[in-house]
Order: structure tokens, then sequence, then C-alpha cells
């Protein structure tokens, strides 16, 4: 039996680059990928919902995700997504991840279908045999309107493959649960305004969106927390860090405001899919300004400022 895969590092769900006419531009994800790579990110992540996946056919996710993985050349982890309202979806992408050598799955609930914690646990366990990769669970209610409780925890857990869980319920609780119940699941905080939490709570791993425009900042905190253990120090980065979350969080503009923070890096983002529209000059002005002070007030604290 093969090690089994640690979750250590920051891992970027990584945007889709679009053109004006809504094709996917392969040479903006290729900059893309070799910007996050020797930014030092720890894993990449193709076919989350930051990638507009629910606005893509699946052989777009498969063609995306097979490119991904083959820009990354080994260098790190790719993690595919497998998220779908329909499951033989998920199980052609689960299928798709194990024959382009991906390293792992991201498995999520399925979306307004409003499955029992049995039901969806079968649902992930048919995944799973599709993949026979390692596993990490999704846990977004807010998104899927189910809850990955402790009968489908107790469920799929049976299964070697599942190494960890991207928790993003913000329920503080879910987090104690995991860690004091769960322990054998590693954690990964997938709810960014309580990353300080997670890794107090002994997550060593972060899926965060804003990596894809502020990579070196985020992996700051997570070696400030993880790797040195100075929680002091931490939580001046969070504090810093806490005014893009919400600025990220406000309004439901969230793939907006992370394909404009790529933007700012100089590189190219593009519109998003319908129904989304880009931000308003407003909008991208207040983000531009947090993003700035962010980076600053980073760089000071790093510098023992």
């Amino acid at each position: 039996m093969p090690p089994r895969m640690r979750l250590e590092g920051i891992y970027t769900p990584v945007i889709t680059p679009f053109s004006a006419a809504g094709e996917i531009d392969y040479d903006a994800l290729a900059e893309l990928v070799e910007r996050l790579v020797g930014a030092g990110v720890h894993g990449l992540i193709s076919g989350g919902s930051t990638g507009e996946n629910y606005a893509e056919t699946v052989e777009e996710r498969l063609a995306i995700a097979r490119f991904v993985t083959e820009r990354a050349k080994g260098r790190l982890p790719v993690i595919i997504g497998t998220g779908a309202m329909r499951t033989p979806d998920s199980i052609a992408l689960a299928a798709g991840a194990r024959e382009m050598g991906a390293d792992a799955i991201l498995l999520g609930s399925p979306p307004y279908a409003v499955p029992t914690e049995r039901e969806n646990a079968l649902n992930a366990l048919a995944i799973d045999r599709a993949a026979d990769l390692p596993i990490i669970l999704y846990n977004y209610p807010g998104r899927m309107c189910v809850e990955m409780g402790r009968d489908f925890l107790d469920r799929v857990g049976r299964s070697r493959n599942v190494i960890g869980i991207k928790e993003s319920s913000g329920d503080i609780n879910r987090l104690h649960l995991l860690a004091r119940d769960y322990p054998h699941i590693q954690l990964s905080c997938g709810m960014d305004d309580q990353a300080l939490e997670f890794f107090a709570w002994g997550a060593r791993s972060w899926i965060c969106a804003g990596s894809n425009f502020l990579p070196e900042e985020h992996i700051a905190l997570y070696e400030t927390c993880v790797v040195r253990g100075d929680f002091a120090k931490g939580r001046r980065i969070m504090s810093a860090m806490l005014p893009l979350m919400r600025v990220l969080e406000q309004g439901g503009k969230f793939i907006q405001c992370v394909k404009h923070g790529v933007e700012t890096t100089g590189l190219y983002a593009g519109a998003m899919r319908p129904p989304l529209k880009g931000l308003n000059k407003d909008d991208k002005r207040e983000l531009e300004q947090v993003i700035g002070t962010l980076k600053t007030t980073v760089a000071a604290i790093l510098k023992g400022n």
C-alpha cells in the first residue's frame, strides 16, 4: 500500500481564465500555474467552484484538469474536483482523474438533491470506486444544502482512500468534532476567516482561493502557525488578512474578486461565465486598496516591525 498522502501547506483552487467569447484561455492558465508553482504553493486543485466548474461541461473540466496536471509536471500535487449534480458526471471526473495520474480528488456532496447521510455516503463511495485515489472530502453545506455528519463520516471514513476533509461549514463546533473524533481524517481549512483556528486545532493545510493572487501571504500564515508554531505573530498576520476575507465574501462576488485579484498581479483572468458579471469600478478599487494594505502590513510583520 502506498504511503498516505500528507496534506501540508497551501493548496490553490485554480481559477479558469476565459476569453471575451467565453473560451478557456489555456495560455493564461499556463502562466498562472507557473506563477503559483514559482511562489511555492504546495498543491493545485483543478475543477473546484473557484474554477467555475458549475459553468463547464464534464469534457471541459477533464480537459482543464489534464492541462493543469501536465503543466505541473509532478512538481507539486494536483487534486481534481469531482463535484457535480449528477453522480455519473462525478464518476466520469473521478475516472478521468485516475486516468490522467492526478494525486487525489476533492469530493463534495451533490448540490440541490439534499440526499440523506446514507444516500450521500453511498454516492461518495461510488465515486471512490471510480477513482481509487486519495480523497479529500468537501463539506460545504452553504452551497450543497447537506452536512457531512457523523453517519456519513463513519460510513465513508472506512475507505482507506479517505485521507482528509476540507471543512467549509463555518461552524467552529464542526472543527472541534473533526479534530477530536476523526483524527484519522486530516483537517484542511476551507473557511478562510477561521484559518488561525484550524491551525490551532491541528490542521496543517489550507485550501484558499485568495492564494491565486496572494500566494506568498497565505504561505506566510501557514509557515508562521504550522511550521514555526508562532501563533502570536500568526494572529497579527491573520488580522491583516481579515479585511480581504470580508471583501471576498461580501455581496456574493467571490469569484469576481478572485479573478480581479489575479489581474492585479499582471496575469490575465478574463470574464466570468454566465450568470456572473464582473466587478464595477468601485468594487475593483476597494479590492485593490485592501490587497495593497494587506501586502504592506504582512511584509512589515514578517520583517519584525
